[in-house]
């Protein structure tokens, strides 16, 4: 490039911005439908996904992060904060009860929230309701009483390792605060049920990773392979004129699963039976070493040698004159 030309390039190139031009520069705001927006969330996101201070769902996922990062902007918190408490709980998002509260109590609105109790400890309207005031309005807002009453009825109590058998007076407190959040801030919880709320309706396990899944997960032999081996091993009634079979096969299963995934001994035990009953078919029919004929047969078997021997004798006696009897000489 000559002179000239870089002369040029100086001269058209914009000049640095100045401190105060960079102060009065608008903020970018990190989201996902701005493409500076958009590079920031991810920078800051990949930032997050390589520290070990984050949960082990978001350590290396990218897109975990920038999710996190975009809730706590919505509801005004602090990213790690989100990331440890927002649970994957079966495939589903669930905030911690007492992220909630937290929530509540510093967004301003609202006074910190309080709970009444009510009834005697072990009583069937034994429980409490949050409850707190408005600042904008000075009104007192009230939750919905959570009793054992409640309790009894959902069936909250009766999971295997419930927390309402060991720390009833602390689930009663989490339980009424998620119900005073869904009826007077539901855009706090972003719609999403907490993580107490969720093991009460279903069985979960907290995994290695941090996520929660079904603590019973379905086996393959929930999933239709038992019925099927069951139908396998089950002799097949046959035809034995047309050798149809007669009876169900497995295709008839509600759940089938794929072919590939049925084990190789279950395929092969499936003909077992027909082939059994095709080999039983051909084989000949036994033969007894002696044979003893029965009262019934002795007597058809001497009417039939009666009867054989009355037809002879008749036939000698219907032989012609001029014939003489075989065994007999005329000597006169």
């Amino acid at each position: 490039m000559s002179t000239a030309a870089q002369l040029r390039t100086v001269a058209t190139a914009p000049a640095p911005m100045t401190s105060r031009e960079i102060a009065e520069a608008p903020a970018i705001r990190a989201g996902f439908f701005d493409l500076q927006s958009f590079e920031l969330i991810q920078r800051v996101s990949k930032a997050f996904a390589s520290s070990d201070l984050v949960p082990k769902a978001y350590q290396g996922n990218l897109a975990n992060c920038m999710i996190a990062m975009d809730m706590a902007q919505r509801i005004g918190a602090n990213p790690l904060m989100v990331m440890q408490n927002l649970y994957i709980v079966h495939g589903t998002p669930s905030w911690s009860s007492k992220f909630l509260i937290a929530t509540i109590n510093a967004c301003g609105r609202y006074s910190s929230l309080r709970y009444e109790w009510r009834g005697k400890p072990g009583e069937a309207d034994y429980g409490c309701r949050a409850w707190a005031v408005e600042r904008e309005t000075g009104e007192r807002l009230d939750g919905i009483w959570v009793d054992w009453r409640m309790v009894k009825s959902e069936g909250w109590d009766a999971k295997n390792g419930s927390k309402w058998k060991t720390m009833a007076d602390q689930m009663f407190v989490y339980r009424a605060a998620a119900f005073w959040q869904r009826a007077y801030a539901p855009e706090l919880g972003m719609g999403l049920q907490t993580v107490e709320d969720t093991e009460d309706m279903v069985t979960l396990v907290r995994q290695g990773d941090g996520v929660y899944g079904l603590g019973d997960e379905p086996t393959p032999q929930s999933s239709g392979l038992r019925e099927l081996a069951e139908t396998a091993n089950r002799p097949a009634s046959v035809d034995q004129d047309t050798g149809e079979i007669l009876d169900s096969t497995p295709a008839q299963i509600a759940h089938q699963p794929e072919p590939d995934r049925i084990p190789q001994q279950t395929r092969q035990a499936e003909p077992e039976p027909v082939r059994q009953q095709q080999a039983r078919r051909d084989e000949p029919p036994p033969v007894d070493a002696e044979w003893t004929p029965s009262a019934e047969e002795l007597a058809e078997i001497e009417a039939r040698e009666r009867a054989e021997a009355g037809g002879q004798s008749d036939q000698r006696q219907a032989a012609p004159a001029g014939r003489r009897p075989r065994g007999q000489m005329n000597l006169d």
